[in-house]
């Protein structure tokens, strides 16, 4: 998976998808549903181009099982992608990074929802927003009745060019009582000092704009 997708993976079934298709030489889930409970950790793989409309389906109802999700995807068309998960797994965790970097017009639209007691289900979102790029991030979180004890945390962060558009619309549902429930937004623009440190460095404009890319989508410093 490295390799191919430059994510890193770990002893785990896997549910890959390439360009929206689920590949299923690529998946030990070879139906791509998660019908039952594994020994192992869950590793739900999206990567690619979209274009037109999409859709990824996370229905876990297996009790104690944990599920990691990486999204990696680079949009040069119009594209939307609705995420559509439940966790309807006591004691179930969801883990989720997603990274877009877009060029276009691109729309994400993630419905959660906790169904059992005690459930998890954190997803945290960056975007890379090129110049000219128009992007809607939407993250509806939904703690249904009886769900007492969720862990709940739908998280926003993009790094934009100035010229780039960019929407958040952040929902909560609570219908009882969670350990916690969080929702996050924020844009990032380099700042004079970091673009500064990096040309003295020997950089180049494009290579500084590389070096401020790769350190927000990895978490790295520049300084």
């Amino acid at each position: 998976m490295w390799n191919q997708f430059n994510i890193k993976t770990f002893p785990a079934e896997t549910i890959v998808y390439r360009d929206g298709v689920f590949a299923s030489e690529l998946s030990t889930i070879k139906n791509g549903v998660i019908d039952k409970n594994y020994d192992l950790p869950i590793h739900i793989i999206y990567v690619g181009e979209l274009s037109g409309e999409n859709k990824l389906n996370l229905d876990l109802r297996a009790a104690n099982q944990k599920v990691f999700v990486s999204v990696n995807l680079k949009n040069k068309k119009p594209a939307f992608l609705n995420f559509l998960i439940k966790n309807a797994g006591k004691n179930s965790e969801i883990r989720g990074h997603v990274i877009i970097e877009n060029g276009d017009m691109f729309n994400l639209n993630i419905n959660a929802k906790h169904i059992a007691t005690d459930t998890t289900i954190l997803i945290n979102t960056k975007l890379v927003a090129d110049k000219n790029s128009v992007t809607k991030l939407s993250g509806a979180a939904e703690i249904e009745k009886n769900a007492t004890g969720a862990v709940s945390d739908i998280s926003f962060a993009a790094l934009a060019h100035k010229t780039a558009k960019i929407t958040f619309i952040p929902m909560q549902r609570i219908n009882s009582v969670p350990k916690s429930a969080e929702h996050g937004a924020a844009i990032f623009h380099p700042s004079a000092p970091q673009i500064q440190f990096l040309r003295a460095s020997g950089l180049s404009g494009a290579e500084a704009n590389i070096a401020m890319r790769d350190a927000f989508i990895n978490d790295l410093p520049l300084f």
